[in-house]
């Protein structure tokens, strides 16, 4: 299943060996207090002063430096090793890396020489003898202060209660239990709520938060006629229409998207491409699409490859499920392979804890919560899960990744490759260049004292790296390999020490694998043995007694909807977090939810409420008793994001072209370092398709999305930043792809119309998504009739400028706050 190379694979083997050592360190310093004086005496008067001598400058915690993620200086650092695995095997100097370093085999240390034969006897002897040690660090036990059972009163931390919708005075106005709960507020403060929106304000909003595209004028019209004759029939009927569509997945999945910190690149200094990372992107749109249940959704991406399946199909999606597990930041040039996977592992408990609960667990990595009532060992229990889980990521091997991985392969071949595709002779001229690199690298190694040469080993490791990097991802037959990032489950399953500070250096006691125990069902759960725990994991989660999981979710969709959520942190419910405006409405949506943990059905509830449906107008009376609109007195206005923004211009300009793009340009990139620019040409065949599937580089975002406040791919965000600055305008007036599209669209209206009225009319339908005033449609006649000016009617002169005209017209709708806004 999983795509393996000699090297990657020896490394891995060792990186789970050195962890496998932590689990008998205590039992070894046990066995190295046992020493008797005659072996005591041998290390004081043999080993020791040559380790402080030789050794201590560059692998000592005194020295500061722990070259190649190495520590000499206790025993038990000795045994964890360093980047490539435990270092000694006591009683086996044959296979221990140390032993072969101090003999100049494959390794030669320390470097400015090679120890005397009677001291790497000693050596030889003193690991024979089982390695007997003094340097022995002292058990440490870290403990915790925080009272969990006062914790447990925080509101967020206990179940939804089940709640009976309040009375209110004006029953006509409620249209379901969420206006009812709405209103009941409303009135405790004296307040009114707005009208109801009109019909085109209403299309506008439900089409820009549904599919997250304009309605076409034809869209407008049809609308307008189906209201005006019954009003609610036709906008369930609308509802139901674009929940059904496949642009509903693109939109919602691209939220998901956000917390699941999608990117196609690792970021940090080294940025190396994941040219498989779009397979959990269309996974993420066709779930939402299917409106796979969310508990379901949960359990995929946590625990995929270890659900039951019935058919590689499904074999073939959970694998690719588990990618929200891989596709987060990585260091690759940290020489510590400990400290690697210390940081993988916490990206992965700080991304699940926020995303599903909308907790910080990961603060609590180096000393118990500052803030919330989670101690450490809570987080090193949560730790020992994501240790006892393999994470596949890929990266190409490098001077510059030292923590290259494997990826998993998948059972069904892609119909269509998303990658390039090599010609035989082109995998010839990959592996003739490949010999003629390593044999340039065999002759500047024999002369690496040579300073010049020093850098050409240097660019030869670089090149050899890059070919790897293109062989490693296809078949002999020059195919590109169907494979994903994802997780499995490791080999060894065990429980987590606690890092003292958070210092992979510095275990304390180990903590059973389990997880956040404030939340009271914590308890009713248990881990085997046998078993990483991602499947408890799941499960607890999406336990009905899980206090959090659905509240966080419905909050999630309630805030995509209004602009805010009900809970205005909804990455942070601990006790720093912001209380519930509607308390009984979150506990009665999150009741609701959990009964299917139906996504759509949960959208279309909201949308089809009184509450959803009010205008944006403005009331002097309420914005004095509520100015942020945190009781719902009316629908807020909101910016359009930046896909929205792009899309909706490529759709009024005619050429936005529906149809899901095979892969991405990072699979045709392929496996390799991509810095900090995104090369123009990677966007070449995507500039007219919907911004869900351009490249998402991290640290190099596309300009388009940039610009309009796009989501940090590096973390997990629960909501954007708005902004409205001069680059912003400055893009719009003057970017190439905004002028194209205007232009396109000013020279349709032209084409369709036969005098200016009416393609001022049709030109407001288009961007607005509604009918124009008389008022405006003269002040539009009349800035032609002053842009034209003298230009006779029937010449090319006119011709251009009338074009001009409509274009600059275009633009200036464009460009205007009412297209960027959704009321």
């Amino acid at each position: 299943m999983i795509a393996r190379d000699a090297m990657k694979t020896f490394v891995f083997s060792m990186l789970v060996a050195s962890l496998s050592v932590i689990g008998t360190l205590e039992t070894r310093a046990q066995e190295a207090a046992e020493i008797s004086p005659e072996q005591l005496e041998f290390f004081e008067n043999r080993i020791r002063p040559v380790l402080v001598r030789e050794c201590y400058e560059c692998h000592s915690a005194e020295s500061g430096k722990t070259r190649g993620g190495l520590r000499l200086d206790t025993r038990d650092a000795l045994l964890l090793g360093g980047e490539s695995g435990p270092s000694i095997v006591p009683g086996h100097p044959e296979d221990s890396p140390f032993w072969d370093a101090i003999t100049y085999n494959g390794w030669e240390m320390p470097p400015r020489g090679q120890l005397p034969d009677d001291v790497l006897a000693d050596f030889k002897r003193w690991i024979e003898m089982g390695l007997p040690d003094p340097r022995i660090r002292e058990s440490i036990t870290v403990e915790s202060t925080i009272d969990l059972e006062a914790g447990r009163d925080h509101w967020a931390f206990q179940k939804p209660l089940d709640q009976t919708p309040p009375d209110i005075q004006d029953s006509d106005w409620a249209k379901s239990t969420i206006d009812r709960y709405v209103f009941a507020k409303l009135e405790d403060n004296g307040l009114e709520p707005a009208a109801d929106a009109d019909a085109a304000t209403l299309l506008r909003r439900l089409s820009f938060d549904l599919i997250g595209l304009p309605p076409s004028p034809d869209e407008v019209q049809s609308f307008l006629r189906a209201t005006a004759k019954d009003r609610d029939a036709a906008i369930e009927a609308k509802v139901d229409e674009l929940l059904d569509s496949p642009r509903f997945g693109e939109r919602w999945g691209r939220h998901w998207m956000d917390v699941a910190r999608y990117a196609e690149s690792c970021g940090n200094s080294t940025n190396n491409t994941y040219p498989h990372a779009w397979r959990y992107r269309d996974y993420v749109i066709d779930s939402f699409n299917d409106d796979t249940p969310y508990d379901r959704f949960i359990a995929e991406q946590v625990a995929g490859d270890l659900l039951p399946v019935k058919t590689d199909e499904q074999w073939q999606e959970n694998l690719i499920a588990t990618g929200f597990l891989a596709i987060g930041t990585k260091n690759l040039v940290e020489r510590n392979p400990r400290q690697v996977q210390a940081d993988i592992i916490d990206e992965q408990i700080d991304t699940v804890t926020k995303a599903f609960l909308g907790l910080t667990v990961a603060c609590a990595r180096c000393h118990d919560h500052k803030l919330d009532p989670i101690p450490t060992t809570d987080y090193y229990a949560m730790a020992g899960i994501f240790q006892s889980t393999n994470t596949y990521y890929g990266t190409a091997e490098g001077i510059t990744n030292r923590n290259a991985s494997d990826l998993l392969q998948l059972p069904i071949e892609d119909k269509v490759p998303a990658g390039r595709k090599y010609s035989l002779d082109e995998i010839e001229d990959l592996n003739e260049r490949m010999r003629d690199v390593r044999s340039q690298m065999a002759e500047a190694v024999r002369d690496r004292d040579n300073p010049s040469q020093q850098q050409t080993v240097i660019r030869l490791r670089a090149q050899i790296a890059l070919i790897q990097g293109v062989l490693s991802e296809i078949e002999d037959d020059g195919t590109p390999r169907t494979l994903a990032m994802g997780v499995q489950e490791s080999d060894t399953c065990q429980d987590a020490p606690v890092l003292v500070r958070g210092d992979v250096e510095t275990p304390a006691q180990r903590v059973p694998r389990g997880f956040v125990q404030v939340l009271p069902h914590s308890s009713d759960f248990s881990i085997p043995s046998d078993s990483s725990g991602r499947m408890e994991l799941a499960q607890w989660l999406t336990s009905p007694e899980n206090p959090l999981t659905a509240r966080v979710m419905v909050n999630r969709i309630w805030m995509h909807l209004f602009g805010e959520g009900i809970v205005s942190t909804p990455n942070n419910w601990g006790l720093t977090g912001q209380a519930p405006s509607h308390p009984e409405l979150l506990d009665h949506l999150a009741m609701e939810f959990a009964k299917d943990w139906s996504v759509k059905s949960m959208i279309r509830d909201i949308v089809l409420s009184r509450t959803y449906q009010m205008s944006s107008r403005m009331d002097e009376a309420n914005y004095e008793v509520d100015p942020d609109n945190r009781m719902l007195w009316r629908a807020s206005p909101r910016q359009l994001d930046a896909e929205s923004m792009r899309d909706a211009i490529l759709a009024i300009g005619g050429g936005l072209n529906l149809e899901r793009p095979i892969g991405s340009p990072i699979a045709r990139y392929g496996n390799n370092r991509i810095g900090r620019t995104l090369d123009a040409s990677l966007l070449d065949g995507l500039n007219d398709r919907r911004s869900v599937y351009l490249p998402i580089v991290r640290d190099a975002v596309p300009r388009s999305l940039a610009l309009f406040d796009f989501a940090d791919p590096s973390l997990s965000n629960a909501k954007r930043d708005v902004s409205n600055v001069p680059t912003q305008a400055l893009y719009l007036m003057n970017d190439e792809f905004v002028l194209q599209n205007a232009e396109a669209l000013g020279r349709r209206l032209l084409d369709e119309h036969k005098n200016t009225r009416d393609g001022v009319a049709a030109a407001f339908l288009a961007t607005y998504g509604r009918p124009a005033t008389d008022s405006e449609i003269r002040s539009c006649v009349d800035f032609f009739q002053e842009f034209v000016g003298p230009a006779r009617r029937r010449s090319s002169r006119f011709l251009q400028t009338q074009e001009l005209a409509m274009t600059a017209f275009c633009q200036a709708l464009i460009a205007s706050a009412e297209f960027r806004c959704l009321n």
